[in-house]
């Protein structure tokens, strides 16, 4: 992005017409690194107060006041910008939307917006409350509301082929039946808090780029020589989290009642079931935990509490982030 014109950080100065602009630099984690030459490194003069004020622009070949200029960057990821350049930059994180909140967008601008670009009076289609909440929870997967924009567009042509086929309204836009025809079936299922019939499965709580997700975590066991079988696209953390809550509980069997020798001649499987979906983080360290000891001893976990937080081998719970994504995929179950 930023490099692929000469003097571009001068030409914006110059088109705002004043020495202290907002100049937003978007994307910053997308930045490029070839044999053109490196955009970090030209952004460490530009964004670092104590020396900006005499910016060499290699365009222009003179030193030049960057101090009054106020500088956002927005990214996605933080891990793809340059440490050096982080460690420059104030971080304010934005989760994505909640559910209500893309309601409210889609209800208050996108829907008028798309209507107008169709050329569709609002009183010839309308679409409900209830539909739009359909779309959010079966059709996108997102934090922000750009899929979104383009399923409720898509519903908009619909109408707009029907118009132009000389069918007059109004028309509806109310449940699944009247979406599928144009978004087709279901592509998402949100998970629904299920009873828990039996010993060995607890529910928990995920993070992730789209919101927050509900977990169930089972565990099983069966003849064998104190094997763990792990399953369910794990990554190493999480990998470590099972092998710490066996620890743990293997530590404590007697605090459980459990005889002392209990893997003695049985093999443990923990699988978190969406195998397609790669999952990593130390917070289900304590659902797992819970499903073991609940599989060990017989006792079922409370089919209506959900948890989250890394543990320890001292059974300590440590906190862990994404709180607001998770209370919310909670309250949706």
């Amino acid at each position: 992005y930023i490099g692929s014109m000469p003097g571009r950080i001068v030409q914006a100065m110059k088109r705002a017409g004043t020495v202290n602009p907002l100049i937003l630099l978007d994307e910053v984690d997308k930045l490029g690194h070839d044999f053109r030459g490196d955009p970090a490194a030209a952004l460490l003069e530009v964004l670092d107060p104590e020396q900006n004020d005499t910016f060499q622009d290699h365009y222009l070949e003179i030193p030049y006041d960057l101090s009054k200029v106020m500088f956002i960057a927005t990214a996605n990821v933080l891990d793809t910008i340059p440490p050096a350049l982080r460690d420059r930059m104030e971080i304010l994180e934005i989760p994505g939307y909640t559910r209500r909140e893309k309601a409210a967008i889609a209800r208050d601008h996108l829907v008028p917006k798309q209507l107008e670009e169709h050329g569709i009076d609002d009183k010839v289609l309308k679409i409900t409350d209830a539909a739009i909440d359909l779309i959010i929870d079966s059709y996108t997967r997102e934090s922000g509301v750009r899929t979104l924009e383009r399923q409720i567009a898509s519903v908009i042509r619909g109408t707009a082929v029907k118009v132009a086929e000389g069918q007059s309204g109004p028309f509806g836009v109310t449940n699944e039946d009247d979406l599928r025809p144009t978004l087709g079936p279901l592509k998402f299922t949100s998970e629904i808090a299920e009873r828990m019939d039996e010993p060995g499965i607890a529910t928990g709580l995920a993070w992730t780029s789209v919101g927050g997700e509900i977990l169930f975590i089972e565990a099983t066991r069966m003849h064998g020589k104190g094997k763990l079988t792990l399953t369910g696209q794990l990554g190493e953390v999480m990998k470590e989290s099972a092998q710490a809550a066996l620890s743990y509980v293997r530590g404590r069997a007697r605090q459980l009642h459990l005889p002392e020798d209990f893997l003695e001649n049985s093999d443990v499987h923990i699988h978190i079931p969406t195998g397609g979906v790669p999952k990593d983080g130390p917070s289900a360290g304590v659902t797992m935990m819970t499903a073991l000891v609940s599989l060990l001893t017989g006792i079922r976990v409370r089919h209506d509490v959900a948890m989250t937080g890394e543990i320890t081998l001292r059974g300590k719970v440590l906190p862990v982030g994404g709180i607001k994504e998770k209370v919310l995929a909670a309250h949706r179950a």
